[in-house]
């Protein structure tokens, strides 16, 4: 159960919930979809657990870095052969509960194979994130892949298919969503930084350094706020739109501490903090969506 993660599925729950809301705001609005929405984008995101563990394992990326970070292979509670089997049939449960959805969510053949072709691009891309001869997560690629998979492709793909229908307007908190995903990404590679440095895993954090990475950090933050508020200005137009502005306290705390830290062990709490914080923000979010 430690490989998969399970403290990290809000940031996956969370895209799902804001596409939902948006649907439910528009008055188009099934449960079953959004039950299977949120089992396939979980199964995806253990998928994606798995993988990083898997990949990170054989390159032994993780081997100099116990005190970040306490995986199953490393306490020896799974060996690589029983990690990869399990892999393999997350990736089965993954298929079955994606095309299960599809079934029940898509009227046409072309919606089908438009969404068939984001699922298989879901997997391979939660598998070949740190497993592969050039993994796209050693080479700075995998903030670009959680904004698109955790935000674009979470958000907006669970809202057209509640609602069979895409605006552009959607694009605002889809993108907003997706970078506090990305949020949480760079704190575990400002975490990280030492650690991925020696093991030739170029992540943005290693290219641009550490100081850098803090204020990219800052700027992330900063632009998913301004992007959900933006939407909730422009189109909610009523209170409970702006609900998620009581988060910002907590953002100022967060902020003020990554900026302060300076060893793995005091970045360690804020990885679990900014998970929580994004959760949260979202949360409110689609309440003020519904409420509106």
């Amino acid at each position: 159960m430690i490989s998969f993660r399970l403290k990290t599925l809000p940031l996956s729950l969370s895209a799902i919930f804001v596409g939902n809301a948006l649907a439910f705001w528009q008055q188009q609005f099934n449960l079953l979809i959004m039950v299977l929405s949120l089992i396939t984008a979980s199964l995806l995101q253990i998928l994606s657990n798995l993988a990083n563990d898997y990949g990170d394992a054989i390159k032994g990326n993780d081997n100099t870095n116990l005190d970040a970070h306490t995986r199953g292979i490393q306490l020896g509670l799974i060996t690589l052969k029983q990690l990869k089997v399990a892999l393999w049939i997350n990736t089965i449960l993954c298929i079955l509960s994606g095309f299960s959805l599809l079934i029940l969510a898509c009227n046409t053949l072309y919606q089908l194979a438009i969404f068939l072709l984001l699922g298989a691009l879901s997997i391979i891309a939660a598998i070949t994130y740190t497993i592969g001869n050039k993994p796209y997560g050693y080479i700075g690629l995998g903030d670009l892949s959680v904004l698109v998979f955790f935000g674009l492709v979470g958000v907006i793909g669970s809202y057209y298919l509640q609602t069979k229908s895409l605006s552009i307007l959607i694009f605002l908190p889809a993108v907003g969503c997706g970078l506090l995903s990305v949020a949480v990404l760079n704190i575990n590679n400002l975490r990280d930084i030492d650690n991925d440095r020696r093991n030739h895993k170029r992540t943005l954090v290693v290219i641009m350094g550490k100081n850098m990475g803090r204020i990219y950090h800052l700027s992330l933050l900063l632009l998913a706020l301004c992007l959900l508020s933006l939407f909730a200005y422009y189109y909610l137009r009523t209170l409970w739109g702006g609900l998620f502005i009581l988060t910002l306290p907590l953002f100022i705390q967060h902020i003020h501490a990554v900026f302060q830290f300076q060893s793995t062990k005091e970045a360690t709490p804020l990885l679990l903090q900014m998970i929580k914080l994004a959760l949260l923000t979202n949360l409110l979010y689609c309440l003020g969506i519904i409420l509106s």
